[in-house]
């Protein structure tokens, strides 16, 4: 076997790379009885005393490094603190590991860092240790980017993504698709004029709004493999499924413009300023009205509820039903 592309984009084949390489060679998964390793949820913890650890950690290989919406430094930041923040955690700290290829302008590298200070500025996160490393410039492509993350949850108070329960909501905190189609158009430069850009941003304020009212069973960030992939993979981890309204889910209209184009499914497009949750029936009015108040979430929407199916039905905007399956992997390469 040899590692491909597809490997390392979401979906069903870096699944299948995970479960059968990487999991079987491991003994050791878990702490104290917590979130571990083989759960592959968007982080893990360690309970001690009253409290839960979270700790997520996250490689950034995209390209182009600077692109609409953002910056390697800016997805690197959010995209760890929006793992631990799904888990139901407040984000606490950071650790980064910078490998640098030789001649890579000093320019570029602090305008990263400051995009790295400012979201953690905008989400009280410090960076508190690093490591850097510089190699030849045949061996790297210009730089990459390692983050963990560290928050701090009450004990029992984690939302795993396998914690869907019959008859809850499904909120979706916006649109889906800015990012892997923005970023895939910029970068190959197709020919059409859009304002589209990334929608890369801390969600801890939205998760906080939401975690404050109640009611939260399950979240996830729709990253790579989009809201496809992450759906598939709440639905089979709690042994439910969900029944999804097409026309509820938010699209641009230059994102389905864009994706008739290329041939690309804007529900199998990775996302990085997006929340999935489920959340007690009683409670989605209230939370949904709440977060569409926050600075990321204006355009939130109820897609859908938890069912007793074992799929996640979609009911298309002509009336019709289809399946909506998790896609082989992400369309877009190196998306983050």
């Amino acid at each position: 076997m040899k590692i491909g592309m597809s490997h390392g984009a979401g979906g069903e084949i870096m699944q299948s790379l995970i479960s059968d390489m990487i999991l079987g060679n491991i003994k050791n998964k878990r702490v104290n009885g917590g979130v571990g390793l083989e759960n592959l949820d968007d982080g893990a913890t360690i309970p001690l005393g009253e409290h839960e650890i979270v700790i997520s950690t996250d490689s950034h290989t995209i390209d182009p490094l600077f692109f609409p919406g953002g910056d390697i430094g800016r997805i690197s930041i959010a995209g760890t603190v929006n793992d631990v923040s799904v888990m139901g955690a407040r984000p606490l700290a950071i650790a980064n590991a910078m490998i640098i290829s030789e001649g890579f302008s000093g320019d570029e590298l602090e305008r990263i860092i400051k995009s790295m200070d400012e979201v953690c500025q905008e989400t009280g996160v410090s960076i508190v240790t690093g490591d850097t490393k510089v190699m030849e410039n045949d061996k790297l492509d210009k730089i990459i980017i390692c983050t963990t993350g560290i928050g701090i949850a009450p004990k029992g108070a984690i939302t795993p993504d396998s914690g869907l329960e019959i008859g809850d909501k499904i909120i979706l905190s916006g649109s889906v698709g800015d990012h892997g189609i923005s970023l895939m158009s910029y970068r190959e430069g197709f020919g059409f004029e859009t304002d589209l850009k990334s929608d890369v941003a801390p969600v801890w304020d939205i998760v906080k709004t939401a975690l404050d009212i109640g009611g939260v069973h399950a979240m996830k960030d729709p990253t790579r493999g989009g809201i496809a992939n992450a759906l598939n993979e709440m639905t089979s981890k709690s042994g439910l499924g969900m029944f999804l309204h097409e026309e509820k889910i938010p699209v641009k209209r230059e994102v389905h413009a864009a994706s008739e184009m290329l041939g690309i499914d804007p529900f199998e497009v990775a996302n990085e300023g997006k929340v999935i949750m489920s959340v007690q029936p009683e409670k989605a009015d209230e939370i949904l009205e709440a977060i569409r108040k926050r600075k990321y979430g204006d355009q939130a929407q109820i897609i859908g509820e938890v069912t007793e199916d074992k799929h996640v039905i979609l009911e298309t905007a002509m009336g019709g039903k289809r399946i909506l399956e998790a896609p082989i992997a992400d369309p877009v390469p190196r998306v983050c």
